[in-house]
């Protein structure tokens, strides 16, 4: 019996290459399976095989989407596939952004089951999920034994051609799409049963969840702006020449803290934005336009502000996970406290 060819997608780190300094590779094909598509191969059973792994690194293919996209495509199509797989991700997000846009990409222009895996806040979830399966995994690759038999679970199901269940009962995060079926009790009886399990602290699942969003208090107005320290802090990437802290141009890992002590404002040659996603020539021809220095410099003069702390964090916020962005929010804002200052403009792309 002839089996089902399956194509498999992973980033540099997964194919052994390298991590970080490494990210920049180019698309191109494993001569070799890697030991995580060997390990996805054996899981899949004995109707499907792994018959190539494409591999790309993930900043080039973040900072090159349209292009590395149609690079990929071309490789996967070489294989002659009828499945393809990407990932798992877990958390890593630019490694996400890269395996759900390429998973939507096969799934538009070669019309075959396909699907990727990832933690829920990454941020290729958010981005992707509407448009294709997502497999919930966990937030590192230490959950990678449980995240590889997910996965070919589910793909034995789509080469099978049967029916896709609910995201609870498949594992897949939940897409926003509403599918109508008939439910052996009505609606009302549902709702009243519910009310009475909760009633009685007993747990339920609700069929309309309700989005959460976060709710953050408002500071005080500063009574005296002319004794005030201010500082800025953006997440639109600025930062010295030449990036010296590597920060990603999409799914920021990291955060760069800067010395302003010297400058009255910001130029070409000093300073340029490391963000992806917007045209940036503005930026780099005046990093004031997203972090006004020149302005503070002369508030301060005017004795309309105290004083600009001198020093100013960055990172990008193109892409990057909720999750990290709270994290680099609270590091920034108790090393903002511990130096007195009062109040932070905080400036985007």
């Amino acid at each position: 019996m002839e089996k089902l060819r399956v194509v498999h997608y992973i980033n540099q780190f997964f194919a052994g290459i390298g991590g970080e300094e490494k990210a920049d590779t180019k698309p191109h094909v494993a001569q070799t399976l890697p030991p995580i598509s060997t390990q996805l191969n054996k899981l899949l059973g004995d109707n499907m095989e792994v018959v190539g792994t494409v591999v790309c690194g993930d900043t080039y293919f973040n900072e090159n989407l349209e292009s590395a996209s149609s690079e990929v495509l071309e490789m996967i199509k070489e294989f002659e596939p009828q499945l393809f797989i990407a990932g798992p991700a877990f958390n890593a997000g630019r490694y996400g952004v890269a395996a759900g846009a390429i998973t939507k990409v096969v799934k538009e222009n070669l019309n075959i089951p396909c699907f990727t895996g990832m933690y829920v806040e990454n941020p290729g979830a958010d981005m992707f999920k509407k448009d294709v399966y997502i497999i919930e995994t966990s937030d590192s690759a230490a959950g990678m034994r449980k995240a590889l038999p997910k996965m070919a679970k589910f793909a034995q199901k789509l080469a099978n051609g049967e029916a896709i269940g609910s995201p609870a009962e498949e594992g897949y995060i939940e897409r926003g799409l509403r599918v109508n079926f008939f439910h052996p009790e009505r609606g009302s009886k549902r709702a009243v049963d519910m009310l009475l399990k909760k009633i009685k602290g007993e747990d339920f699942v609700t069929e309309y969840p309700m989005p959460v969003f976060d709710r953050v208090q408002p500071a005080k107005a500063i009574k005296n702006l002319a004794n005030a320290k201010i500082a800025l802090v953006t997440s639109g990437g600025i930062v010295p020449k030449g990036n010296p802290d590597r920060i990603e141009s999409s799914s920021a890992s990291k955060y760069g803290e800067y010395s302003l002590e010297g400058f009255e404002n910001l130029t070409e040659d000093s300073h340029e934005t490391a963000h992806g996603g917007y045209d940036p020539v503005y930026a780099n021809l005046d990093a004031d336009r997203v972090l006004p220095v020149d302005v503070l410099r002369d508030l301060v003069k005017e004795g309309i502000i105290g004083e600009l702390h001198e020093i100013f964090y960055a990172t990008v916020g193109n892409g990057t996970a909720v999750a990290s962005a709270k994290a680099y929010a609270n590091e920034i804002g108790n090393k903002l406290k511990a130096v007195g200052v009062d109040a932070v403009i905080l400036t985007s792309t």
